[in-house]
């Protein structure tokens, strides 16, 4: 097979039009030529990491929705179902991965649960990690959360670092603002790479410490403008990913926005496509071919170096999209999950403040992971806007819930609640009164898994049966009901981007500053529970 286009050679730097000649699954000869038609030949893009659960769908149709912006490969850490259901959570995401033609990297989750303070579904220790990392289907050791083990030498934090270093796979990390001889101590211990960067200080700190950096645009953490100089100074030392990609905007982007918002910067075309393409393949070993003879026959066909409207996809010198899927993804037959129900009362949700001259309250970040610990006099609890009851329950045992404040959601009436709870999963929710937690933690308890809004009156809601994470259903059909609920959301009154994106992550006890986890309140700068008076 013959392919004819205007190569966009990252190699020599150079766009000029060329006949690829494509042999079985490589690509055996690239001929400059004389002429060519007006359409670039260009890499496919790659996704350095991310969480497919994120997207609510599972791998199969997530590949529908990323060939179509260019996206052909991804490393995918399946933390989230592992969790959720362990080793058997890891299984399912690869062997339903299998059945499309993408190109899934997985990784081994190096830290479930994220931390000894919280309740999941699943363990992996020391020794579950050294059997899964020798696998051949397993890429990297995935993000080392667990910062503060390995700058204390945590024997199982150390085990599993040491595991992926015996069979020469790389370590991803996980160190939101750690700096100075705290990050030396972390990045010596073998730790590849940082996603978590929000300031171009931080990341310069991090690269020369040789650590790689993955410039980050998600759905709720989007580092990208902060991060982009990087790609002037830094070239070979940054990668793009989203880390978590929520359905609605998978429908309309993925690492494409990356490369078109860089490229509409300025930045320089060779560069902006080697982030996007070259460095995750060369950092990770990955068998993805970069438009070299000898290659995997991997690339796009896009019609402008602008919006890189994507033409065409191969993968192994098959033509996989054009204009749509030239495949098809089959359902899932046998959702695997892990539900216990907890019946709550308002009993459950009452607060003594007695004795208590401050109150400890989360205050969330449009559009970070970050929070800040906002302490408000008693007196002043009733009167300040914006402030809403919260908990989280167990969703693997019998437990009552943990109650706590947050302050950003602003909810005049109703309330929200989802079972996709960075990391464990147990249910979150926050309301304007007690009655409408109860409502929509009971509602979420009969979906076994989901996310649900209750505006007083009546209650949406979004099933995520496959370990109350994802569902079979198209990437359009999720991200539409998605999006349906959100704006219902910020109906309630919540200002916030992406209300349940937002309060998935606040039960996530390793990203600062105070968090809410099923066992308690959680300080994560002083790694500890505390009380919720001050």
């Amino acid at each position: 097979m013959k392919v004819q286009g205007q190569l966009v050679d990252v190699w020599t730097r150079r766009i000029y039009p060329v006949e690829l000649e494509i042999e079985g699954k490589k690509i055996a000869f690239i001929r400059e030529i004389e002429a060519a038609p007006e359409v670039y030949i260009i890499p496919g893009f790659v996704d350095a990491h991310m969480h497919i659960e994120s997207t609510m769908v599972v791998p199969a149709r997530f590949a529908e929705a990323a060939l179509k912006h260019g996206t052909i490969a991804v490393v995918a850490d399946p933390h989230e179902i592992a969790n959720v259901m362990g080793v058997e959570g890891i299984e399912f995401m690869v062997n339903t991965g299998k059945s499309v033609p993408f190109k899934f990297f997985f990784g081994v989750p190096s830290c479930v649960p994220a931390t000894p303070f919280e309740t999941s579904g699943a363990q992996l220790d020391a020794s579950a990690v050294r059997e899964l990392i020798q696998r051949e289907d397993m890429y990297v050791l995935a993000e080392m959360m667990n910062f503060p083990g390995v700058i204390n030498d945590v024997p199982d934090v150390i085990q599993k670092i040491e595991a992926a270093k015996a069979v020469g796979k790389p370590i991803d990390g996980h160190a939101p603002g750690l700096m100075g001889e705290a990050l030396r101590k972390y990045a010596s211990a073998g730790i590849t790479t940082d996603h978590e960067c929000a300031t171009l200080e931080e990341a310069r700190e991090k690269i020369k410490f040789g650590m790689k950096i993955l410039i980050r645009q998600g759905s709720a953490a989007r580092n990208l403008d902060d991060l982009l100089p990087l790609l002037k100074t830094n070239p070979h030392d940054v990668m793009f990913c989203t880390d978590d990609c929520h359905p609605d905007d998978l429908m309309n982007q993925h690492i494409n926005e990356h490369v078109r918002t860089a490229v509409a910067k300025g930045y320089d075309l060779f560069d902006v496509i080697r982030a996007a393409s070259v460095n995750p393949v060369l950092h990770y070993k990955l068998p993805v071919g970069l438009l070299r003879e000898g290659d995997p026959a991997d690339f796009l066909m896009v019609n402008n170096l602008e919006t890189f409207e994507v033409r065409s996809v191969y993968l192994d010198g098959e033509k996989v999209w054009e204009n749509r899927p030239l495949f098809s993804s089959s359902a899932v037959l046998n959702p695997i999950n892990s539900f216990y129900i907890n019946s709550i009362s308002e009993e459950d949700l009452k607060v003594s403040l007695n004795n208590c001259s401050k109150v400890k309250v989360i205050e969330v970040i449009d559009g970070q992971l970050l929070t800040r610990k906002k302490l408000v006099s008693v007196d002043e609890m009733p009167h300040v806007k914006g402030i809403n009851k919260m908990l989280v329950l167990n969703r693997y045992t019998k437990a009552k819930p943990a109650v706590g404040y947050v302050y950003g959601f602003n909810l005049q009436v109703g309330a929200i609640a989802t079972s996709v709870a960075h990391d464990s999963h147990n249910i979150i929710a926050v309301g304007a009164t007690d009655e409408a937690l109860i409502k929509v933690v009971t509602h979420l308890q009969e979906l076994k898994g989901g996310m649900v809004v209750y505006d007083g009156r009546e209650i949406i809601d979004l099933p995520l049966p496959i370990a109350g994470l994802m569902s079979d259903k198209s990437v359009e059909e999720v991200g539409i009901q998605y999006h349906r609920l959100n704006e219902k959301a910020k109906m309630l009154g919540i200002p916030l981007r992406a209300p349940f994106m937002t309060l998935s992550f606040l039960s996530l006890l390793v990203i600062p500053e105070l968090k809410l986890g099923d066992r308690g309140l959680f300080d994560v700068e002083k790694f500890q529970f505390v009380y919720l008076c001050d």
